[in-house]
């Protein structure tokens, strides 16, 4: 069989050879390879998270120079970004206008910090950066023809910058941990990162009132809702008013304004936050020994907040992670053990003082010793009576003993079987156990390589330009000690139910010992949760250093090393002359 290429008669004409080898020469020559080019370019100077790599080394430098950073300081550094630059980005914008309207703008915000000298931070494009986040974080108006479209654009870009910056401190605080660089960063500066979130895309600073996120709802009509009667403070504790008491703290707003704000109070998350530690592949799960890895699973149930209306019943879950009201609960519970230390030793010194002066006295004397000299007799005579009743009724018990010693022997046998039985059902129970958690295991990692996806839930955020879904962190921290056990973990597909593994070591020395499991949102304020998990760490048991099965391994060695050893791998001069004889 043949084939052929159907191809214009122009191509082969002799005199259009040169003008056909100049096109082909300039197709692959020069325009494919330098598209490939600028692919290649534009490629590599982003991470793959489409961060810039200048952003990431920008945020590695200042992290790692102040590693305790407050927050307005994290926005400093945001605002910094290369992203927000002309020569960087070419979606950036400058105007002409720039130069009356950013002036303006910051002598309106207070503490903006515009005087500082330090490079990028002292740029043009990252004070009006810093300048414009701070009045979206106080929700000022801005001309929508210039400032505020600039606004919405680096918005948009804060949640993926924000997200880079937990990574870096988390990567950071690990080398710190592995001795690569000095200064270990503080938990609160990634906490302040991620506190950073959820209050840029629903345009409020983090000390306002969490009900401020609902629609319609203004700093006018706060006093209705936390006023003495009511004292909501939450919008869990909103949510679980009775529907005529809620209508009742809203009666300034219209229906339609009322059915908009339940809406939207309706489809916001409600977290059920479980969690199990364990030491998976050991004998007993429930042990933790020193040194030993302690996997941690935490699972997320989410649901809608509509199922709390009117249920008063269920505890607010929702906390504010504030490191100083972290600490202040800290101190008082070291002041509250210390109180029972304290009552302890009292109470053992007023036993001491109610115990009369005879009764110490008689534990110094040293009575004790004759008293039992003079039992010595006493149990001599016993001993030979019970020798003579023994003789006496030896005839009598010898008989019934033997038919007695048969039926123990039965019993012996049928005791033997059922513990058979009973150790070999245990055993398939186990079996199928560990066959169980061996497939889930099998199924967890084949959902890891199938990729996480970034669908969720919509976030009601009218102050955000584009339509942001629910994301979560998830780590464990040591609250007295403010350390960051595990790295965050970023929960981006939590549309029904979600289960996440965070692995760290245990402490090297035994002791009780008090973790805390955060869980975090990075879209709205109010919903953080933690959980304390305790764990007994006990003393890490010996390495066996001998084994009776390795002795007689090695004395097997050895045995066949000395038959080895007695017959020579070359022959002497006796054994030649032996042969030849």
């Amino acid at each position: 069989m043949s084939f052929g290429i159907a191809l214009p008669s122009w191509i082969v004409e002799k005199e259009n050879s040169v003008w056909v080898l100049g096109l082909y020469a300039l197709v692959f020559m020069v325009a494919l390879p330098t598209v490939v080019g600028m692919w290649w370019y534009k490629s590599i100077r982003y991470s793959g998270d489409q961060v810039l790599l200048d952003t990431t080394q920008m945020y590695y430098y200042f992290f790692h120079k102040t590693p305790s950073m407050a927050l307005k300081r994290v926005i400093m550094i945001l605002a910094a970004s290369p992203e927000f630059e002309k020569r960087h980005n070419s979606e950036i914008v400058e105007r002409p206008t720039d130069n009356e309207e950013v002036p303006h703008l910051i002598k309106k915000i207070p503490n903006l910090s515009e005087k500082n000298r330090e490079r990028p931070l002292c740029f043009m494009y990252s004070i009006k950066a810093r300048a414009l986040l701070h009045a979206h974080l106080h929700r000022k108006e801005l001309n929508p023809e210039t400032l505020d479209k600039d606004r919405q654009y680096i918005v948009k870009k804060c949640p993926y910058l924000i997200q880079e910056m937990v990574n870096c401190v988390a990567q950071l605080i690990q080398l710190a941990y592995a001795r690569r660089i000095q200064h270990v960063p503080n938990i609160e500066t990634i906490e302040n990162c991620m506190k950073l979130c959820p209050m840029i895309v629903q345009g409020m600073w983090e000390c306002k009132n969490p009900l401020l996120q609902l629609p319609h709802i203004g700093e006018e009509h706060l006093k209705y809702l936390t006023s003495k009667k009511r004292s909501i403070r939450s919008i869990q504790q909103f949510a679980q008013l009775k529907n005529d008491e809620r209508r009742q703290t809203l009666k300034s707003f219209s229906d339609e304004k009322y059915q908009d704000i339940m809406k939207v109070l309706g489809n916001m998350p409600y977290i059920d936050f479980q969690v199990r530690s364990e030491v998976i592949d050991d004998e007993n799960p429930t042990v933790y020994t020193a040194g030993a890895i302690v996997t941690v699973t935490v699972t997320l149930i989410r649901q809608n907040m509509r199922i709390l209306f009117g249920d008063d019943s269920v505890m607010d879950k929702h906390e504010q992670l504030d490191p100083t009201l972290m600490n202040k609960e800290d101190e008082e519970e070291e002041e509250k053990e210390k109180e029972k230390k304290d009552e302890k030793k009292d109470d053992k010194k007023e036993e001491q003082a109610k115990k009369p002066v005879w009764q110490k006295q008689k534990r110094g004397k040293k009575g004790g010793k004759k008293t039992s000299k003079n039992q010595k007799p006493t149990g001599r005579a016993t001993h030979n009576k019970n020798e003579t009743n023994k003789k006496t009724n030896g005839d009598s018990e010898s008989e019934g003993s033997e038919d007695e010693a048969d039926h123990s022997d039965d019993e012996d046998n049928d005791d033997q079987h059922s513990q058979s039985d009973n150790k070999g059902n245990s055993v398939d129970d186990d079996d199928d156990t560990e066959w169980e958690k061996f497939q889930t295991r099998l199924s967890k990692r084949e959902k890891v390589l199938e990729g996480r996806s970034k669908q969720s839930h919509s976030v009601h955020c009218p102050f955000f330009p584009e339509d942001k879904q629910e994301y979560w962190w998830v780590y464990i921290s040591d609250r007295k000690s403010r350390t960051l056990l595990t790295s965050p973990y970023h929960v981006t597909a939590l549309v029904e139910e979600e289960e996440v593994q965070l692995k760290f070591t245990a402490p090297r020395w035994p002791g009780v010992y008090t973790f805390t499991v955060c869980l975090r949102s990075d879209s709205y304020l109010g919903f953080d949760q933690t959980h304390d998990i305790k764990l007994d760490v006990k003393e890490a048991p010996e390495v066996p250093v001998k084994h009776p099965q390795w002795e007689m391994l090695e004395d097997d060695d050895e045995e066949k090393n000395s038959e080895n050893s007695e017959i020579s791998e070359f022959t002497t001069d006796e054994d030649e002359c032996c042969i030849t004889r």
